[in-house]
């Protein structure tokens, strides 16, 4: 074994001067300190040894393989899956993010190695390169320093033979790292990695924060309260955030959104420690949402994959006013199971259900699902849309080859094929269980592949039979109305932005047969009951009230039965009665503007006016009550028909009085004005409001002054 002094003799003198200022030498995990969470700042320099070990054997199952003529270090056999044991759930990220660092730098700590003659060792197997390459990116991280042993921990053999070995080496691997710097001329270590890695890990670590309130524990205003208290201000959107600011979402009102650069705060309010407030991903908020809206007050719900723990407690916090039942799929681990027990007890849920079976081993015709009407159906998929690849898998139990396929930028073509041919199977099943109405499909993945193209297939395969209704597309429904374009489509999606991570939803729904289709007033019902139409229901039935009143005053006017009045002027005074009703346009229209239109026909003209209050029942026409049948006011209506114009909502009609002017009869005439001269003709003035009679006649009242009288054509010659 060669002598770090000699080697140290033969580098040059700048490669000498970096290695006297490690601290530049130092790969950054995660771009800026407030990715890092308080307690990963704390005990960096006391990394347990069991996370070594995961974390090397989720390398060897994601490291990049090279050609057979390029392997310069070998990583021995990675095909039996790895036994992943953590501790808690700090343990669970540490290992997953240093497996994920070790795989970003693979060719650069490779190339240190080497250079170092560090690698190869007769006294190492391949079996244990992994764990020599994970815990060689963690000793440059800690600045070559050594790494402070916890007395009560249990120590692993092959963990303290590497770490012993790589730190007698340390000058040599500090002096390899230099001068790989130096060739690369990079300002700092990170710069060597490709471009787009760079770019990836800037948009995620500069991504909002977003946040779902529990309103178990707590109300939306009390966490408004709350958070001005702590110094918080709400603006209107991401774009107005400055430092201590947050927003509510523009989809779901429960969801507030924070600046990325405030996690650490954030996990130490009480708030996020007490479950009031919980971080989880915009687009599983999305999917719990468009289940809601499709769920009446007891039907119950499947979610096909136990997948986040947290979409499932947002799912039981929205349904907390029903009687529905979530029924949780795939909870095969006694572990798992005990894990999310205790989640749910702490956030407050109680309708939750775990089925040990996986959603494709369940028969449609399951006892226990009978009442289930809606599915929820988040599949394995790529995630290539995710922003941060650790939190993705960590929330949504992913495949950690998630890490190599977001390293390279792209996913091969048969893992997509495989994934994709998974998903429509286990959609279809979803659509094979007679009894459910809907199914949420979401991802987040930007391929089409496992998107449109699954959906899609799924529909055209006709597998929910003909004995049952057809399930159809229908666009997304959210609490607050979105601006975005896409949420007019029956595809709602999200590309990957400075803002959020990927989305893709997909809603499918049974058509409706004609015997179940409602009512508008059952719809309406339906809507103000998710809190969608606050008072439309009340305004509505009102309308309708009065529709049916009108409804009733005329069947009671044409069924009351008079005499003593020529049968040609009973008509006529029922045909205007009917006109009114199916005009009231028309005649409103020519009061307000005060027009005043004259036709002489045969030495007869009409007057009307327009009431100033609406008459009741008891104040129709006497001469109208006296009508004998209504055959005679529909054979006036077809002799004279008036168009209505058409309005934008059904109003009650409200009967006028009019003033009617008639032919000529024997009597001496009595004009109303004092100064206008006497008509050639004699006249009888029929009244609705009723005047008093005089030898069996009729006289008008004096004309109003407030409402100018209006004189309608009669195109119809008194006979």
């Amino acid at each position: 074994m060669p002598s770090s002094k000699s080697n140290l003799g033969s580098l040059d003198e700048d490669v000498i001067n970096d290695i006297s200022d490690l601290s530049e030498m130092k790969i950054s995990d995660e771009k800026g300190s407030t990715e890092k969470s308080t307690m990963t700042l704390i005990e960096k320099n006391v990394y347990h040894d069991l996370i070594y070990v995961n974390a090397a054997k989720i390398f060897q199952g994601i490291h990049k393989k090279k050609p057979q003529d390029r392997i310069l270090v070998r990583y021995g056999d990675d095909s039996a899956s790895p036994m992943l044991t953590f501790k808690d759930e700090y343990s669970q990220r540490v290992s997953y993010e240093l497996a994920f660092s070790a795989l970003k730098y693979q060719d650069l700590l490779e190339k240190i190695l080497l250079d170092s003659c560090a690698y190869p060792c007769q006294s190492i197997p391949d079996e244990l390169t992994s764990l020599l390459v994970v815990m060689l990116y963690d000793l440059q991280d800690r600045k070559f320093q050594a790494r402070e042993i916890v007395d009560e921990e249990e120590p692993v053999a092959e963990v303290r033979k590497i770490e012993h070995y790589l730190y007698s080496f340390k000058t040599k691997l500090a002096a390899a790292l230099a001068r790989c710097r130096i060739k690369h001329d990079a300002l700092s270590i990170e710069y060597i990695l490709p471009e787009t890695i760079r770019k990836q890990e800037q948009r995620a670590s500069a991504l909002p924060l977003y946040a779902w309130i529990n309103t178990f524990k707590i109300s939306l205003q009390d966490v408004f309260s709350n958070l001005k208290m702590k110094g918080f201000t709400r603006v209107e959107s991401v774009s107005d955030f400055d430092h201590y600011t947050y927003c509510v979402d523009q989809h779901c009102h429960d969801v507030l959104v924070f600046p990325a650069s405030l996690k650490e705060e954030l996990l130490n309010l009480d708030l996020f420690a007490d479950y009031k407030l919980l971080l989880q991903d915009k687009s599983r908020s999305l999917a719990v949402h468009s289940v809601r809206a499709l769920l009446n007050t007891d039907d119950d719900i499947v979610v096909a994959h136990m997948g986040s723990r947290l979409t499932i407690a947002h799912m039981s916090v929205l349904t907390n006013h029903s009687m529905s039942r979530i029924f949780v799929c795939g909870v095969k681990s006694p572990a798992k199971e005990a894990e999310l027990r205790n989640l749910f007890r702490h956030v407050g849920c109680k309708n939750i259900q775990l089925l040990h079976e996986d959603f494709t081993e369940i028969g449609p015709t399951d006892q226990r699902l009978q009442k289930a009407k809606v599915i929820l159906l988040l599949p394995q998929c790529s995630g290539v849309g995710a922003g941060n690849p650790i939190e993705f898998i960590l929330n949504e139990h992913g495949d950690a080859g998630l890490l190599r396929d977001l390293f390279q930028g792209s996913v091969s073509e048969d893992k997509l094929s495989i994934l994709a041919e998974r998903q429509l199977k286990e959609l279809m099943h979803a659509m094979k269980f007679n009894k459910v109405q809907a199914i949420v499909y979401c991802t987040s993945s930007v391929y089409p592949e496992e998107n449109e193209v699954v959906v899609n297939k799924a529909l055209e395969s006709r597998v929910e039979g003909n004995k049952v209704q057809r399930y159809r597309l229908v666009p997304p429904v959210f609490p607050i109305c979105s601006n975005s374009k896409a949420s007019a489509e029956f595809f709602f999606k999200m590309e990957p932005s400075e803002i959020s991570n990927c989305c893709f939803l997909a809603i499918l729904e049974r058509e409706k047969a004609s015997s179940e289709n409602l009512s508008v007033k059952d719809m309406l019902a339906r809507a103000a009951a998710k809190g969608l139409l606050d008072g439309i229901v009340v305004e509505k039935s009102k309308k309708e009230e009065k529709k049916k009143k009108k409804l009733k005053m005329t069947q009671h006017a044409s069924n009351i039965v008079g005499n003593g009045v020529e049968t040609k002027a009973e008509e006529f005074l029922h045909h205007e009665a009917v006109s009114n009703i199916h005009a009231e346009d028309s005649v409103s229209k020519a009061v307000s503007n005060k027009e005043q239109k004259t036709v002489n026909k045969t030495d007869s003209y009409v007057q009307l006016k327009k009431a100033t209050n609406p008459v009741s029942d008891s104040a129709l026409p006497k001469v109208l009550k006296r009508t004998s049948n209504l055959s005679s006011i529909r054979k006036a209506s077809e002799r004279q028909p008036l168009t209505r114009k058409a309005h934008a909502e059904d109003r009650m009609v409200v009967l006028k009085p009019v003033e009617i002017v008639l032919p000529p009869v024997i009597v001496p005439y009595l004009s109303p004005q004092g100064n206008r001269p006497r008509m050639p003709t004699h006249h009888c003035w029929h009244d609705w409001i009723g005047a008093k009679s005089l030898s069996g006649r009729i006289f008008p009242p004096p004309l109003s002054k407030a409402v100018k009288p209006t004189v309608v054509k009669q195109p119809r010659p008194w006979l």
